[in-house]
C-alpha cells in the first residue's frame, strides 16, 4: 500500500546550514522558521559527522510527526562560498519518502554551489511546493510524480534481509506483526539506514513509517520521544543498546546477524507450526532469483492475509459503531495449543479486533 502526498501537502519548510572554516555551525537560513527542539535535534545530527570524521551525503530521521532531510555538500566546486567548508540542505516533511527529498535536497545544493544565494533556493522550494517539480539552470530536474510512480519495494532489499537471517526472519515478521517494539542496530549510521528502510515493507498492509524512527541517539528528548510509543522500529548506532531491555522486545543486531528477544517478550514470540511454515515459505522467496523485491513484498503480504482471515472468522460480536470484534472466548473455544492460543489473542490486540 502506497500512502502518497503532494509537496503542497506534505513539505514543511527547506533550511540552509553552513559549516564555516572555523568548524561553526550557522543556520544561515530557512523558509519559513522552525521550532527550536527540531533546529537543536537537526543540529545534533548534522554535527555528528565533524565529530565523528565522518561525511555522509544523505542522512534522514524524524521528531514526532515529522521528517527531517539532510543533504550534505562541500563546497569545494565553489567559487562564491569561498568562506563555508561544508553546507546541508535540510527538508522537513510529513511524509515519509528519502528518495525522493535526496533527489530534492541534490538539485537545491547544486543550485546554492552555483550562486550562493538562499533566494534561488526559495525559488526553487516556493516552484517545487506549488507545481510538484522543479529545474535548474544545468537542466537538472525534480518531479515528485517521478518518485511518486515508483512500484511499491523501490528502494528496499527484503531478499537481502531473508538471506542474512534465513530462518530467524520470521522473528522479525512476527515482531512486526504483534507490534512489537523493535530496535535495528548497526554501528555504520549509512548501514543503518540502508536496512532499516526495509523493515516496514514486511508488513505492506500497515503504514508503519508512522512507527519508524531511523536513527535515535542515546539523548533525553530522543528518548522521551521513542517512548511515547508502545510500538517501534528504531534504529541505534551505539552498542549499549543491547543492555538497555527497557526499550525494546527484539533487537536486530545487523552486523553479527544476530537476533535476541528480551526475556519479557519470549512467552509472546513463542513459535508455533504456522511460524515455521511462513519462515520456510519466506527462505524460498529469498533464494527465488526469479522473483523482484516487489512480488517478494507481495507474496509476503498475501501470507498475512490469510492469517488475518483466519482471525476475523472469529469475528462474531458487532459493536455499537459497526466493527466486528473477535471475543476471546471464540479463541479459547479452539481448543488450540498455548502458544498458538497465545499468538492469535495477541494479533488480535494488534489488530485491534480483540473484545473481552
Amino acid at each position: 500500500m502506497q500512502f502518497i502526498m503532494r509537496c503542497y501537502e506534505s513539505m514543511i519548510s527547506c533550511s540552509i546550514i553552513e559549516k564555516d572554516c572555523n568548524n561553526d555551525t550557522l543556520w544561515t537560513w530557512n523558509y519559513p522558521s522552525i521550532a527550536n527542539l527540531d533546529r537543536v535535534i537537526i543540529t545534533r545530527k548534522y554535527n555528528f559527522q565533524l565529530e565523528h570524521n565522518y561525511f555522509q551525503t544523505f542522512i534522514f530521521s524524524r521528531h514526532n510527526s515529522k521528517w527531517f532531510y539532510i543533504y550534505n555538500s562541500d563546497t569545494s566546486e565553489s567559487d562564491i562560498l569561498v568562506k563555508v567548508k561544508q553546507f546541508a540542505i535540510v527538508l522537513i516533511a510529513q511524509d515519509y519518502f528519502p528518495h525522493k527529498y535526496q533527489s530534492l535536497g541534490k538539485i537545491l545544493s547544486r543550485a546554492y554551489i552555483k550562486s550562493g544565494s538562499p533566494i534561488d533556493i526559495l525559488k526553487l522550494y516556493l516552484m517545487t511546493f506549488s507545481k510538484n517539480s522543479c529545474i535548474i539552470n544545468d537542466n537538472h530536474i525534480f518531479s515528485s510524480q517521478d518518485f511518486d510512480d515508483l512500484p511499491f519495494g523501490t528502494t528496499t532489499n527484503i531478499r537481502e534481509l531473508i538471506k542474512t537471517f534465513e530462518l530467524e526472519i520470521i522473528l522479525i515478521y512476527t515482531a512486526l506483526l504483534l507490534k512489537k517494539r523493535i530496535v535495528v542496530y548497526h554501528h555504520s549510521l549509512e548501514e543503518l539506514l540502508k536496512w532499516i528502510k526495509s523493515f516496514p515493507a514486511l508488513m505492506k498492509h500497515r503504514k508503519l513509517t508512522d512507527y519508524l524512527f531511523s536513527w535515535v541517539d542515546f539523548v533525553p528528548d530522543e528518548l522521551f520521544e521513542l517512548k511515547k510509543h508502545s510500538f517501534y522500529i528504531a534504529g541505534f548506532k551505539d552498542s549499549i543498546i543491547s543492555s538497555r531491555t527497557d526499550l525494546y522486545d527484539l533487537l536486530v543486531n545487523i552486523p553479527a546477524r544476530e537476533i535476541i528477544i528480551a526475556n519479557h517478550a519470549k512467552e509472546s514470540l513463542n513459535m508455533t507450526k504456522t511460524h515455521k511454515e511462513i519462515a520456510m515459505f519466506m527462505l524460498q522467496l529469498g533464494e527465488n532469483q526469479s522473483f523482484s523485491e516487489a512480488q517478494i513484498i507481495s507474496e509476503i503480504n498475501d501470507k498475512t492475509q490469510d492469517l488475518l482471515k483466519q482471525l476475523t472468522s472469529l469475528a462474531t460480536v458487532k459493536t455499537c459503531e459497526g466493527d466486528m470484534k473477535v471475543p476471546i472466548q471464540a479463541i479459547k473455544g479452539k481448543n488450540l495449543s498455548t502458544a498458538v492460543e497465545n499468538f492469535l489473542v495477541n494479533l488480535a490486540v494488534a489488530e485491534n479486533l480483540l473484545i473481552m
